[in-house]
Protein backbone atom coordinates (compact mmCIF):
# COMPACT_ATOMS: atom_id res chain seq x y z
CA UNK A 1 0.00 0.00 0.00
CA UNK A 2 1.56 3.28 -1.14
CA UNK A 3 1.16 6.75 0.31
CA UNK A 4 -0.58 9.52 -1.60
CA UNK A 5 2.64 11.52 -2.12
CA UNK A 6 4.25 8.45 -3.71
CA UNK A 7 1.37 8.06 -6.16
CA UNK A 8 1.22 11.75 -7.01
CA UNK A 9 4.93 12.03 -7.69
CA UNK A 10 4.65 9.13 -10.14
CA UNK A 11 1.88 10.81 -12.19
CA UNK A 12 2.40 14.39 -13.32
CA UNK A 13 -1.20 14.76 -14.53
CA UNK A 14 -3.88 12.77 -12.66
CA UNK A 15 -6.29 15.69 -13.30
CA UNK A 16 -8.76 16.14 -10.46
CA UNK A 17 -8.62 13.78 -7.50
CA UNK A 18 -10.70 12.66 -4.53
CA UNK A 19 -9.51 10.74 -1.48
CA UNK A 20 -11.78 9.49 1.29
CA UNK A 21 -10.60 7.51 4.30
CA UNK A 22 -9.99 7.40 8.06
CA UNK A 23 -7.22 8.72 10.28
CA UNK A 24 -4.94 6.34 12.17
CA UNK A 25 -7.13 6.44 15.28
CA UNK A 26 -10.25 5.73 13.26
CA UNK A 27 -12.16 8.65 14.84
CA UNK A 28 -11.95 11.09 11.94
CA UNK A 29 -12.93 10.92 8.29
CA UNK A 30 -10.30 12.28 5.91
CA UNK A 31 -11.28 14.06 2.70
CA UNK A 32 -8.89 15.30 0.02
CA UNK A 33 -9.78 17.11 -3.18
CA UNK A 34 -7.36 18.66 -5.67
CA UNK A 35 -7.52 20.18 -9.13
CA UNK A 36 -4.85 20.47 -11.81
CA UNK A 37 -4.85 22.28 -15.13
CA UNK A 38 -3.10 22.46 -18.48
CA UNK A 39 -4.94 25.48 -19.94
CA UNK A 40 -4.80 29.07 -18.72
CA UNK A 41 -8.52 28.90 -17.83
CA UNK A 42 -8.11 25.76 -15.74
CA UNK A 43 -5.16 27.26 -13.92
CA UNK A 44 -6.97 30.53 -13.29
CA UNK A 45 -8.71 29.23 -10.16
CA UNK A 46 -8.47 29.17 -6.39
CA UNK A 47 -10.36 27.39 -3.62
CA UNK A 48 -12.19 29.64 -1.17
CA UNK A 49 -14.00 28.50 2.01
CA UNK A 50 -17.79 28.65 2.28
CA UNK A 51 -20.15 28.08 5.18
CA UNK A 52 -20.65 24.43 4.23
CA UNK A 53 -17.39 23.60 2.43
CA UNK A 54 -15.47 25.23 -0.42
CA UNK A 55 -16.06 26.64 -3.89
CA UNK A 56 -13.83 27.37 -6.86
CA UNK A 57 -13.36 30.99 -7.84
CA UNK A 58 -11.56 32.73 -10.71
CA UNK A 59 -8.27 34.21 -9.57
CA UNK A 60 -8.53 36.75 -12.39
CA UNK A 61 -12.23 37.11 -13.32
CA UNK A 62 -11.38 39.01 -16.53
CA UNK A 63 -9.40 36.01 -17.82
CA UNK A 64 -12.17 33.45 -17.18
CA UNK A 65 -13.61 32.59 -20.61
CA UNK A 66 -16.10 29.75 -19.92
CA UNK A 67 -16.88 29.05 -16.25
CA UNK A 68 -19.44 26.28 -16.91
CA UNK A 69 -17.15 23.37 -15.99
CA UNK A 70 -14.70 25.34 -13.85
CA UNK A 71 -16.73 27.17 -11.19
CA UNK A 72 -18.62 24.98 -8.71
CA UNK A 73 -18.80 23.82 -5.07
CA UNK A 74 -16.47 20.80 -4.75
CA UNK A 75 -17.23 20.15 -1.06
CA UNK A 76 -20.51 20.62 0.82
CA UNK A 77 -22.09 19.33 4.01
CA UNK A 78 -25.46 17.88 3.01
CA UNK A 79 -28.06 16.23 5.28
CA UNK A 80 -25.35 15.21 7.73
CA UNK A 81 -23.03 13.82 5.05
CA UNK A 82 -19.84 15.26 3.60
CA UNK A 83 -20.07 15.40 -0.21
CA UNK A 84 -17.14 15.98 -2.58
CA UNK A 85 -17.14 16.01 -6.40
CA UNK A 86 -15.27 17.44 -9.37
CA UNK A 87 -18.25 19.45 -10.68
CA UNK A 88 -21.72 20.79 -10.09
CA UNK A 89 -22.97 17.28 -9.29
CA UNK A 90 -22.14 18.22 -5.68
CA UNK A 91 -25.41 20.13 -5.74
CA UNK A 92 -27.19 17.25 -7.50
CA UNK A 93 -26.23 14.93 -4.64
CA UNK A 94 -27.11 17.51 -1.99
CA UNK A 95 -30.54 18.13 -3.53
CA UNK A 96 -31.16 14.40 -3.88
CA UNK A 97 -30.34 13.70 -0.25
CA UNK A 98 -32.80 16.38 0.81
CA UNK A 99 -35.68 14.48 -0.81
CA UNK A 100 -34.63 11.04 0.40
CA UNK A 101 -32.57 9.80 -2.54
CA UNK A 102 -29.42 7.75 -2.08
CA UNK A 103 -26.00 8.78 -3.36
CA UNK A 104 -26.42 6.43 -6.34
CA UNK A 105 -29.97 7.54 -7.11
CA UNK A 106 -28.98 11.20 -7.06
CA UNK A 107 -26.23 10.61 -9.64
CA UNK A 108 -28.53 8.66 -11.98
CA UNK A 109 -29.37 11.89 -13.80
CA UNK A 110 -25.72 12.79 -14.50
CA UNK A 111 -23.09 11.59 -16.97
CA UNK A 112 -19.48 12.43 -17.83
CA UNK A 113 -18.59 16.01 -18.73
CA UNK A 114 -19.33 17.23 -22.29
CA UNK A 115 -15.77 18.44 -22.93
CA UNK A 116 -15.03 16.60 -26.19
CA UNK A 117 -12.65 14.93 -26.98
CA UNK A 118 -11.68 14.20 -23.36
CA UNK A 119 -15.16 13.60 -21.90
CA UNK A 120 -13.76 14.05 -18.42
CA UNK A 121 -15.24 11.57 -15.92
CA UNK A 122 -17.43 12.91 -13.15
CA UNK A 123 -15.97 11.65 -9.89
CA UNK A 124 -17.90 11.94 -6.62
CA UNK A 125 -17.65 10.85 -3.00
CA UNK A 126 -19.70 10.94 0.17
CA UNK A 127 -18.55 10.37 3.76
CA UNK A 128 -21.20 9.53 6.35
CA UNK A 129 -21.25 10.13 10.13
CA UNK A 130 -21.01 6.38 10.82
CA UNK A 131 -17.57 6.37 9.17
CA UNK A 132 -18.58 4.65 5.94
CA UNK A 133 -18.02 6.29 2.58
CA UNK A 134 -18.88 5.89 -1.09
CA UNK A 135 -17.13 6.76 -4.32
CA UNK A 136 -18.40 7.00 -7.88
CA UNK A 137 -17.06 7.57 -11.38
CA UNK A 138 -19.23 8.25 -14.44
CA UNK A 139 -17.25 7.91 -17.66
CA UNK A 140 -17.44 6.95 -21.32
CA UNK A 141 -17.17 3.39 -22.56
CA UNK A 142 -13.47 3.33 -23.49
CA UNK A 143 -13.76 6.82 -24.97
CA UNK A 144 -17.09 6.21 -26.75
CA UNK A 145 -19.54 8.90 -25.57
CA UNK A 146 -22.47 6.82 -26.78
CA UNK A 147 -22.42 4.90 -23.50
CA UNK A 148 -22.01 6.10 -19.91
CA UNK A 149 -20.31 3.62 -17.59
CA UNK A 150 -21.46 4.10 -13.98
CA UNK A 151 -19.26 2.66 -11.24
CA UNK A 152 -20.07 2.87 -7.53
CA UNK A 153 -17.94 1.70 -4.60
CA UNK A 154 -19.10 1.44 -0.98
CA UNK A 155 -16.78 1.03 2.01
CA UNK A 156 -18.88 0.08 5.04
CA UNK A 157 -16.22 -0.24 7.73
CA UNK A 158 -13.02 1.48 6.58
CA UNK A 159 -9.82 0.72 8.45
CA UNK A 160 -7.96 3.45 10.28
CA UNK A 161 -4.94 4.90 8.53
CA UNK A 162 -6.04 4.17 4.98
CA UNK A 163 -8.34 5.41 2.25
CA UNK A 164 -9.25 5.18 -1.42
CA UNK A 165 -8.02 7.47 -4.19
CA UNK A 166 -10.04 8.20 -7.34
CA UNK A 167 -8.90 10.61 -10.06
CA UNK A 168 -10.09 11.65 -13.50
CA UNK A 169 -7.16 10.72 -15.75
CA UNK A 170 -4.66 7.90 -15.94
CA UNK A 171 -2.08 10.48 -16.95
CA UNK A 172 -1.37 13.09 -19.58
CA UNK A 173 -2.39 12.67 -23.23
CA UNK A 174 -4.55 14.03 -26.02
CA UNK A 175 -7.28 13.09 -25.57
CA UNK A 176 -6.76 12.59 -21.86
CA UNK A 177 -7.19 8.91 -20.88
CA UNK A 178 -9.90 8.29 -18.27
CA UNK A 179 -9.15 6.60 -14.97
CA UNK A 180 -9.49 2.80 -15.07
CA UNK A 181 -9.93 0.19 -12.35
CA UNK A 182 -11.06 0.45 -8.75
CA UNK A 183 -10.20 3.39 -6.47
CA UNK A 184 -6.63 2.93 -5.30
CA UNK A 185 -5.98 1.90 -1.69
CA UNK A 186 -3.65 4.41 -0.04
CA UNK A 187 -1.95 4.85 3.31
CA UNK A 188 -3.08 7.86 5.37
CA UNK A 189 -0.85 8.50 8.37
CA UNK A 190 -0.57 12.31 8.64
CA UNK A 191 -1.75 13.52 12.07
CA UNK A 192 -3.73 16.56 10.85
CA UNK A 193 -5.01 18.44 7.80
CA UNK A 194 -2.11 20.88 7.58
CA UNK A 195 0.52 18.15 7.61
CA UNK A 196 -1.24 16.13 4.91
CA UNK A 197 -1.87 19.26 2.81
CA UNK A 198 1.82 20.20 2.94
CA UNK A 199 2.87 16.67 1.93
CA UNK A 200 0.44 16.51 -1.00
CA UNK A 201 1.08 20.04 -2.24
CA UNK A 202 4.78 19.27 -2.39
CA UNK A 203 4.09 16.00 -4.28
CA UNK A 204 1.73 17.43 -6.93
CA UNK A 205 3.40 18.39 -10.22
CA UNK A 206 4.65 21.97 -9.90
CA UNK A 207 3.61 23.01 -13.42
CA UNK A 208 0.08 21.54 -13.35
CA UNK A 209 -1.15 21.86 -9.76
CA UNK A 210 -3.83 24.48 -9.12
CA UNK A 211 -5.57 24.01 -5.75
CA UNK A 212 -5.84 21.49 -2.90
CA UNK A 213 -8.27 21.01 -0.01
CA UNK A 214 -7.91 18.67 2.98
CA UNK A 215 -10.46 18.10 5.74
CA UNK A 216 -10.22 15.98 8.90
CA UNK A 217 -13.85 15.51 10.02
CA UNK A 218 -14.45 14.26 13.57
CA UNK A 219 -17.15 11.60 13.30
CA UNK A 220 -18.58 12.25 16.76
CA UNK A 221 -19.51 15.91 16.78
CA UNK A 222 -18.58 16.92 13.24
CA UNK A 223 -15.64 19.20 14.09
CA UNK A 224 -13.67 20.16 10.97
CA UNK A 225 -9.92 20.67 10.64
CA UNK A 226 -9.34 22.18 7.17
CA UNK A 227 -6.36 23.19 5.03
CA UNK A 228 -6.35 24.93 1.63
CA UNK A 229 -3.42 25.37 -0.75
CA UNK A 230 -3.67 27.53 -3.89
CA UNK A 231 -1.23 28.01 -6.76
CA UNK A 232 -1.90 31.73 -6.68
CA UNK A 233 -1.61 32.06 -2.92
CA UNK A 234 -5.11 33.36 -2.24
Amino acid sequence: MKTLPQLLRANHYPGRGIVLGRDRGGTKAILVYFIMGRSDSSRNRVFVPTEDGIRTEAYDPKAMKDPSLLIYHPVRLASGHLVVTNGNQTDTIRDGLKVGKTFQQALASRTFEPDSPHYTPRISGMASPDGSYQLSILKTNEGDPGCCVRCFYTYDTPLGGEGRFLHTYQGDGNPLPSFVGEPVRVKLDAPDAKTLADELWDALNRENKVSLFVRYWTLSGGKCDDAIRNRWGK
